[in-house]
């Protein structure tokens, strides 16, 4: 076999890990609303799944970067890629394990211990994946293979909240059902989980992926940079807190997204995953979109590539549903929306401050309108945020690390450590959506604050890195 065809095997492998992801975080938005119900929870209570599991990140990120202090090199150089990614997916796998205690006692406490747990085992397949998929071929074509990697992601994020709303609610569909049935229906989609887990453990340590990182020699320049750490690169610290804010509205839009339509549609529980479905199908459908423009296209290929790529996306959504027995006619309006994402990627002309900019604010309309509005027209407006949401890692990242030299691992290290936002704004928003304070529907407003200081960042980052000699035209995107 040849080596080009190794890799792509290896590749194809790893990508594994990427469903794995998606699959998992979009799913905690199938168990938000179960648990409240049926463990009587407040809503800022039922925020903590999010909560345990994206702060396992940072704490991932935090042990990782304690524990190679320690032992005085880098864990990954020292055991290698493949026991890295084996060693997660057992973390992750021990963390399912949880679901069968709590499921037979109800603990909500050892729910998200669970998802913790498992959100740890995350955080180091993430630091493994992530530069694995890059090293894994073409230096020139590694942001187009974490753009395959994000698709993969986001299939993972549309077809997990239908399965595992399935097998909760499959079979106690009729005359409503009992709560212990559906808190006992929980352990089984997360140990089935938990042993494939395991699977692809045992696989990677036998695989042929490589073990050892591809370390390269720093140039005289970059030792010779005047800055003696990441931090003191104000592009970082402000796309620190753009990170913080962006993962937190996409995860807060989404996990509060089924208490609203309990609360203005009366939607019941076990219709919700379509819904969940399609915020998490909208980033897949702008990411397959804006990643077309890392493709060399003749010019009338490329608009008929822009206008077909978000619509076959957006038909993979619609498929999925009407295979899970969902009627899908209420969803074909959302074309309107998605046509307002190709107008967005066109204008971006794929420069990240500008795409930031622009799709900012088509996140804080898209809030405005739902916020301002009832019925179907609301709930349209909040799942389209996650078309707006869909490119902004790549474009906070890129901007974040440009200019680093050498610090650019570092200050990469820290900007994943952000993810945690998912976990603080999810609660802060379920916090304000009390009936005492904002209420389910203005508590977007945070989502609002989130998308203008993403706003004021792409306007803000452009001058700081022209400041540097940096042109930030000439930065290309990469891909979460």
């Amino acid at each position: 076999m040849s080596q080009s065809a190794t890799q792509r095997s290896q590749l194809f492998s790893i990508l594994i890990v990427f469903f794995f992801w998606g699959f998992v975080a979009a799913s905690n938005d199938i168990l938000i609303p179960v648990f409240k119900e049926k463990l009587n929870l407040e809503q800022w209570q039922s925020q903590m799944v999010s909560f345990a599991f994206y702060v396992a990140y940072t704490i991932g990120s935090i042990l990782y970067f304690l524990i190679s202090r320690i032992l005085g090199t880098d864990i990954i150089n020292k055991i290698g890629y493949k026991n890295g990614l084996s060693l997660g997916l057992v973390v992750s796998a021990l963390g399912t394990l949880l679901f069968y205690p709590a499921a037979e006692t109800a603990s909500f406490g050892l729910m998200i211990s669970g998802l913790f747990i498992v959100g740890l085992g995350f955080s180091l397949q993430q630091t493994v994946a992530n530069p694995l998929v890059i090293l894994l071929g073409h230096p020139q074509k590694g942001s187009q293979r974490l753009s395959l990697a994000g698709a993969i992601n986001n299939v993972g994020t549309t077809i997990g909240p239908l399965l595992v709303s399935f097998a909760i609610f499959g079979s106690i569909y009729a005359e409503g059902y009992k709560a212990e049935a559906s808190i006992d229906s929980v352990k089984i989609p997360y140990l089935i989980l938990g042993a494939a887990f395991l699977a692809v453990a045992i696989a990677f340590k036998f695989s042929s992926i490589p073990d050892q990182t591809i370390v390269e020699e720093e140039s005289v320049a970059e030792k010779a940079t005047s800055r003696k750490s990441a931090l003191a690169y104000p592009q970082l610290v402000l796309g620190m807190i753009a990170i913080f804010v962006y993962v937190g509205v996409e995860v807060s839009t989404a996990s509060n997204l089924p208490e609203y339509m309990r609360q203005y549609l009366n939607t019941p529980t076990d219709q919700l995953a379509p819904f969940v479905s399609l915020f998490w199908a909208s980033l897949m459908i702008g990411r397959w979109t804006s990643s077309m423009d890392a493709f060399e296209w003749k010019a009338n290929h490329k608009t008929l590539v822009r206008l077909l790529t978000p619509y076959l996306a957006f038909g993979f959504f619609l498929g999925v549903n009407l295979i899970a027995g969902h009627d899908i006619t209420p969803f074909y309006i959302y074309g309107i929306a998605i046509l307002v994402l190709i107008v967005g990627n066109i204008l971006s002309k794929g420069r990240p401050a500008r795409q930031l900019l622009i799709f900012s604010a088509l996140g804080i309309l898209s809030l405005l309108v739902g916020m301002n509005t009832t019925g179907m027209t609301s709930v349209f407006a909040f799942i389209s945020v996650g078309l707006f949401c869909s490119t902004l890692w790549p474009c906070i990242f890129t901007l974040a690390i440009g200019g680093l030299k050498s610090h650019t691992n570092q200050g990469s290290s820290f900007l994943i450590m952000m993810i945690m936002g998912g976990g603080f704004v999810s609660l802060l928003q379920g916090y304000l959506a009390s009936d005492s304070l904002l209420g389910i529907k203005l508590s977007y407003v945070v989502g609002v604050a989130c998308f203008v200081y993403l706003a004021f960042y792409a306007i803000r980052v452009k001058s700081i890195l022209k400041e540097q000699g940096i042109d930030e035209d000439a930065i290309t995107s990469g891909s979460h």
